[in-house]
């Protein structure tokens, strides 16, 4: 090994001693790994094909310890650095080009006290982990709808799911963390211990620390909910979302709803699909459901019985594939919403590209939008559109179809959902203070409370008031 070159904070590159880095490298528990060490490629790659950065090193934490060790390493050399929970991220922020990378993935123990219905759980759990320690006791918490997501990342950005009707957001639902801020300390936020930040990790991002345990809130769910896609025929989207419109007015606190526009791989024709879940009386949810099943009727009805587990992996997306996405909060879904929607997917220029229209839940729209760093609160639904291709040499194209989709939408939006926003230097710090909203000003006090030198900044990123 020889001295190693890394981006720093400034902006610049220094050269680490070796003996300085092999000291570090010897502090970790876990492992640690250069360019052209076995797995170092493999860790490097998120879900996203489109993130293609190589760390100068990173560092494959096995504990607290071992996250504290790469803090203080960062600070003291003046490091970039990025942090990796799930690393299912859009953006691919948990990635960084040349700094040090701090990697969770190792770091995946879930404990649960089934009498509170309380679970705490490491910061590299995914919620497909996650949820199959809960459900052996009938609990959940909202989680996404991917089993790949990792909770740390989908929680500080807020965390929209099955049950955010009943229990709001994954971060609503957040008791405590664990954080190791910036100067290496530490810090347990709830709400007894730091509760100003507990209030920003609710919805704030990655922009305090690193988060090596969240506390949740647990919920009695399933072992049986009614889930699944309904598919109609493209010709009737103008129909659908109307019925639409009236079904969410109604809908229970046990349901939720994506309503997508995308192509069938089968035919290559364009589709409406629902994709809902409820977790009452399988009975019930027979009946409230019935009004989808009449329209049209669907081209195929695949909701039934069926474990809490299968429904929050029905929207698995393929890891490895070219994604671009943007999104936007909007509280109604109008004439002209749908007209732009089915003009840009008429013009879609990937067949596996998508838009979808995911509602937040009655719940998470009854918290107080100063309640948590999460603002949006007024929202119906998120709306968002991803490109997704196999050819990185067609980007250009497709992001091109993508910008010029949100863009036209933005008059209608309240701002984008923060776990969605990309890291496109041109536009990125507008979208972030946007999917903050009257928020962020609170939040860059915190930041600059516990992170006044912008040390975690490979992220959504806040920078401090000052």
């Amino acid at each position: 090994m020889a001295d190693v070159k890394f981006a720093t904070l400034s902006g610049d590159y220094d050269t680490i001693s070796e003996a300085a880095v092999k000291d570090f490298r010897a502090s970790l528990h876990g492992e640690s790994l250069l360019p052209g060490d076995d797995g170092y490629d493999s860790v490097r790659r998120v879900w996203n094909a489109m993130v293609d950065k190589r760390p100068a090193l990173i560092a494959r934490c096995s504990g607290t310890a071992d996250v504290i060790n790469s803090v203080n390493f960062a600070r003291e050399n003046g490091l970039l650095i990025s942090v990796r929970g799930g690393g299912h991220n859009f953006p691919g922020n948990s990635v960084c080009e040349d700094g040090l990378m701090i990697d969770l993935s190792r770091m995946t123990g879930v404990r649960l006290d089934p009498a509170a219905e309380t679970v705490r759980a490491q910061g590299g759990t995914k919620w497909g982990a996650f949820d199959h320690e809960t459900q052996i006791f009938g609990l959940a918490a909202p989680g996404g709808t991917d089993p790949d997501t990792g909770i740390a990342g989908l929680t500080l950005g807020g965390g929209i799911g099955w049950l955010s009707g009943s229990y709001g957001l994954s971060c609503d639902n957040l008791i405590s963390a664990d954080v190791v801020t910036a100067d290496g300390r530490m810090l347990t936020a709830s709400a007894r211990e730091n509760p100003e930040l507990l209030w920003g990790l609710r919805g704030g991002g990655g922009n305090f620390g690193v988060v090596t345990s969240l506390e949740y809130q647990l919920h009695p769910v399933g072992p049986t909910v009614l889930a699944g896609y309904l598919v109609y025929p493209y010709a009737n989207a103008r129909e659908l979302f109307a019925l639409m419109g009236e079904f969410t007015a109604n809908m229970p606190d046990e349901m939720n709803i994506i309503t997508f526009l995308a192509t069938a791989p089968e035919s290559g024709d364009k589709v409406c699909r629902i994709l809902l879940c409820y977790y009452g009386p399988i009975e019930e949810g027979e009946r409230i459901i019935r009004p989808l099943r009449e329209f049209g009727p669907p081209l195929s009805d695949g909701v039934r019985p069926m474990s809490y587990g299968e429904a929050q992996a029905l929207a698995l997306a393929p890891q490895g594939r070219q994604n671009y996405l943007k999104s936007h909060f909007m509280s109604e879904v109008g004439d002209e919403v749908v007209d732009i929607n089915l003009d840009f997917f008429d013009r879609a220029t990937s067949p596996l590209s998508s838009v979808l229209f995911q509602y937040l839940g009655n719940a998470t729209r009854r918290v107080p939008a100063n309640e948590t760093a999460f603002g949006h609160r007024g929202a119906l639904c998120e709306w968002a559109t991803n490109a997704v291709f196999l050819d990185p040499g067609e980007s250009e194209i497709h992001i091109r179809w993508v910008r010029e989709f949100a863009s036209t939408l933005s008059p209608f939006s309240s701002g984008p959902y923060i776990n969605q926003v990309g890291a496109e230097a041109e536009e990125g710090a507008a979208e972030i203070q946007a999917a903050f909203g009257n928020n962020f000003e609170k939040l860059a006090g915190l930041k600059q409370r516990y992170d006044p030198t912008n040390m975690f900044s490979h992220n959504h990123n806040i920078r401090p008031r000052s």
